[in-house]
């Protein structure tokens, strides 16, 4: 039990960066990008093909995030420059992605075992605590700057940015492109961790972020950048942990991930909702209670 916990804190911090660049274009941008798919799997490609070459493993995450970056780059010029649809423009990068970390790899699987990776003498749950935190708080910086408030503003009012001479364009395709080089960085350290690399590695990564962002917003708020920020890192490791209790039970096997992953999805999209609607009911009950009290204190009033 307790291996199998701490597997699922060390897979969520993993995936955290994820977490946080689908945290960008889903809530700062409101884009909905599906590159995240395909730079995933280029992110483990990159580092998986530099590694096995004898690069260091620093060299080849850093490599992974530049990859990211330019396959991000290349959705936001095809939405903006482009004036493609947004979820169009992210489900072909994706698709063109495969073709180009099949290109990356050279085949479909590529092996690291007995290779230094960044987790050889170092756990991967320090590795990846100390990882995420840096991105974290450079990214709390980064939102804070003029930049990062003119990134955030393109996602809440583009028609208002613009007509104070920001160019929303160029801000759309930085939070694309930064989206997806975390993705890919995520992708690149995945790989490593797991000893592998493989083509469909990256299929169903968008529900997975979406999961952990949701989570992370339900159970600890998003009141401001830092908070949210934080609730996607911790709705990770939360997301990983309910996975890891769900395949514990006895009827449900590995094959059921994606199912028990779209159930949480529905749950965290649902419940917020719900809470919502039986809150309004409880308010508005609690002033018709209030109004009919106070027309009978008038009545009892006029009476005498």
């Amino acid at each position: 039990m307790m291996d199998s916990m701490s597997g699922a804190v060390e897979l969520g911090l993993l995936y955290a960066l994820m977490a946080l660049g689908v945290y960008i274009t889903f809530r700062i941008l409101d884009f909905p990008d599906l590159t995240v798919d395909g730079s995933f799997t280029t992110g483990g490609a990159i580092a998986a093909i530099m590694i096995s070459h004898g690069y260091s493993p620093l060299l080849a995450c850093l490599a992974a995030f530049a990859g990211g970056l330019a396959a991000g780059a290349c959705t936001g010029l095809l939405h903006t420059k482009g004036k493609i649809n947004g979820l169009l423009s992210g489900i072909l990068m994706m698709i063109a992605l495969y073709s180009i970390n099949m290109r990356i790899m050279g085949k479909p699987n590529i092996s690291l075992l007995g290779a230094d990776t960044m987790f050889t003498s170092i756990s991967p749950i320090a590795v990846g605590f100390i990882v995420v935190i840096l991105f974290k708080l450079l990214m709390d910086g980064f939102l804070h700057t003029d930049l990062g408030l003119s990134l955030r503003a393109t996602g809440d009012n583009a028609r208002m940015i613009r007509s104070f001479g920001a160019n929303t364009d160029n801000t759309t395709i930085l939070g694309v492109s930064l989206s997806n080089g975390l993705v890919a960085l995520s992708g690149a350290m995945i790989a490593q961790q797991s000893g592998f690399a493989d083509i469909s590695m990256g299929i169903g990564m968008i529900v997975i972020g979406l999961a952990s962002v949701i989570i992370g917003e339900a159970i600890f708020g998003s009141q401001s950048v830092f908070r949210a920020t934080l609730a996607a890192v911790l709705g990770s490791i939360v997301y990983r942990i309910v996975v890891a209790l769900a395949l514990r039970v006895e009827w449900l096997n590995a094959s059921d991930l994606k199912l028990i992953t779209a159930i949480i999805v529905i749950i965290a999209l649902v419940l917020p909702s719900v809470q919502r609607s039986i809150r309004q009911k409880a308010t508005a009950k609690r002033r018709s209670a209030e109004l009919i009290a106070h027309a009978i204190q008038m009545n009892k009033g006029g009476g005498r």
